[in-house]
C-alpha cells in the first residue's frame, strides 16, 4: 500500500501571472468532495497567487484547458522532477490524452465522477494506470462539491452552479459535443436546490451550463423550482429562447438578471457554415436584445470572426451593432480552432493552420492569428478584433453603459455590469500578445 496523506489541486493560469477574472474552479471542488476525508486537500490557483516552488504532496492533480496547456505541462513537469505523482484532467487532456500523458503519471479522460475514486484506490495500491475514463453517460444524481476549498481566496464575487452538462447543438467551432457526444444530462432538482440553498444570497449565481435551455420541460421545471429561492442569477442560453415570450417572462420571474448569448455573426452565410443557422429563428438581433432588455435582463453578447464570409467590415459592423444595441458586455474574438472541434479538423485538412499546435508552441502569442481567413489577411483578423475589443471597452463607452443603461438596472445589476466591464477591459489589455506559459 502507498500512503496518500496530502493532495494538491492546481488550477494553472495561461502563464505565471495573476488575473482579475478568476471564477471558482468547480472541477476541483468535485475532486475534493470525492477524496477520502483522511487526505489533506490543498488548492493552489495560479490566477490568484504564485504557486509554491517547494510543494511536495503525495499526489498533485492539475485541471487543464487548451489555453493553459503549455503552462500546465510546465507545472506538471516541475512537480514530477520533485518526485510527485501527477494527474492531469479536464477538457484538453480529454481531447488529447496522449499529449497530456507525456507530462503526467495518469490522465483522466471525461468526467471525474467514478474515474477519480478508481484512480485514488489504484494509487494507494501502487498500481496506477495510465488512463482513466469517466462515463459521460453516467446520471448526474451524485454531483457533490466541497466549496470549503475556496474559503478566503479572492475569487470574483459570483457563485457558480451547474444544472446540466452537454449541449443540444453541435456547432462547428465548439468541442462540447466531442466531450459529451450523447447530448444533455441534467441533475435531479432536489440535489441542485439543496446546493443553491447553501450559497450566499447576496452574490450573483452563475449557471455554468453551456446552454441552460436543453428542453422546454427541463427548463420549465428548473425555473419553477428556483423561483421561490429569490436568487439573482446569470446563465448562458441559446438565442432561440427569445422567440418564446412566455419563457423570457419565466426567466425574469425566476431571478435571471444577466444572459450570455452567442450571436456569433451578423452574416447568415457564416451562421450556416458554423452550424448555427437556427440563430435567426428568433428574428432580428436588435429585436432579440430589446426583448431581454424589456424584461430587465442584461445581455452579454459573444461574436467570433474569421469564417469564410467575414471581412474587415464584418468586424466593424458587429462592433457598431454592439454599441447601437447597447449590449452590456461583449466578446469580439478571432475564431479559435480548438482540438477535437470540427473547425480544427477542417482548417487542418485545408492546410490553413498557421500554428498546428498553437497551445504548446513557444512562438504563439495570445490573440495572434491561428489560421488564414478567406477574405482578409490573418494579421487583419487579429488587429481588427483587438481594436474592436479596445473600442467597446474604451472608458467613454463603459461610462455611457453605466450612466445611461439600455434598461433600468437596479443597484445590484449596475454593480455587476460595471465590475464586468472593468475586468474585461483589464483582461483585454493584460492578455493580448502574451506568450502562453509566459513566466514574466
Amino acid at each position: 500500500m502507498r500512503a496518500l496523506r496530502t493532495l494538491s489541486l492546481i488550477r494553472p493560469n495561461m502563464g505565471d501571472w495573476r488575473s482579475s477574472d478568476a471564477f471558482t474552479p468547480l472541477a476541483l471542488a468535485i475532486l475534493a468532495a470525492r477524496t477520502p476525508a483522511d487526505v489533506e486537500v490543498r488548492l493552489f490557483d495560479e490566477r490568484l497567487a504564485a504557486l509554491p516552488a517547494d510543494d511536495c504532496p503525495d499526489l498533485a492533480a492539475i485541471t487543464v484547458e487548451t489555453f493553459t496547456a503549455r503552462r500546465a505541462y510546465a507545472i506538471a513537469d516541475a512537480y514530477r522532477e520533485r518526485g510527485v505523482t501527477v494527474v492531469l484532467g479536464g477538457y484538453h487532456p480529454s481531447a488529447l490524452p496522449d499529449e497530456a500523458a507525456r507530462h503526467a503519471d495518469a490522465v483522466v479522460v471525461g468526467d471525474a465522477e467514478g474515474a477519480w475514486e478508481s484512480l485514488l484506490d489504484d494509487f494507494r495500491r501502487g498500481r496506477l494506470q495510465r488512463f482513466y475514463h469517466g462515463d459521460t453517460r453516467r446520471p448526474l444524481d451524485d454531483v457533490r462539491l466541497d466549496r470549503r476549498l475556496f474559503a478566503g481566496k479572492p475569487y470574483v464575487p459570483i457563485q457558480l452552479a451547474q444544472f446540466g452538462r452537454g449541449c443540444r447543438f453541435a456547432c462547428d467551432f465548439c468541442s462540447i459535443r466531442a466531450f459529451y457526444p450523447d447530448g444533455v444530462r441534467v441533475r435531479p432538482l432536489a440535489s441542485l436546490l439543496d446546493e443553491l440553498a447553501q450559497l450566499e444570497r447576496r452574490k450573483l449565481v452563475f449557471f455554468v451550463d453551456d446552454n441552460l435551455f436543453s428542453t422546454r420541460p427541463q427548463i420549465d421545471a428548473l425555473l419553477n423550482a428556483i423561483k421561490p429561492l429569490q436568487l439573482r442569477w446569470a446563465c448562458q442560453i441559446s438565442i432561440d429562447a427569445a422567440r418564446d415570450d412566455a419563457l423570457l417572462d419565466q426567466l425574469r420571474a425566476a431571478g435571471c438578471r444577466i444572459a450570455i448569448i452567442g450571436f456569433e455573426s451578423l452574416e447568415a452565410t457564416n451562421l450556416k457554415q458554423m452550424g448555427k443557422p437556427w440563430n435567426k429563428v428568433a428574428g432580428r438581433y436588435l429585436d432579440v436584445v430589446k426583448k431581454f432588455h424589456a424584461r430587465g435582463i442584461a445581455l452579454y453578447g459573444t461574436f467570433v470572426f474569421g469564417y469564410d464570409h467575414d471581412t474587415v467590415d464584418s468586424i466593424r459592423r458587429s462592433l457598431d451593432f454592439a454599441l447601437e444595441a447597447r449590449l452590456d458586455i461583449v466578446n469580439l474574438n478571432p475564431l479559435t480552432p480548438t482540438p477535437d472541434s470540427p473547425l480544427y479538423a477542417r482548417l487542418r485538412d485545408e492546410g490553413r493552420l498557421l500554428w498546428r499546435e498553437w497551445w504548446i508552441d513557444p512562438g504563439y502569442r495570445y490573440g495572434a492569428p491561428i489560421f488564414t481567413p478567406r477574405r482578409m489577411s490573418a494579421e487583419q483578423l487579429a488587429e481588427e478584433c483587438f481594436t474592436a475589443k479596445r473600442t467597446f471597452y474604451a472608458w467613454r463607452h463603459v461610462a455611457t453603459r453605466i450612466a445611461r443603461p439600455a434598461l433600468q438596472l437596479d443597484a445590484f445589476q449596475t454593480a455587476v455590469v460595471a465590475l464586468a466591464n472593468h475586468i474585461s477591459r483589464q483582461e483585454v489589455m493584460r492578455k493580448q500578445n502574451r506568450a502562453l506559459g509566459d513566466r514574466s
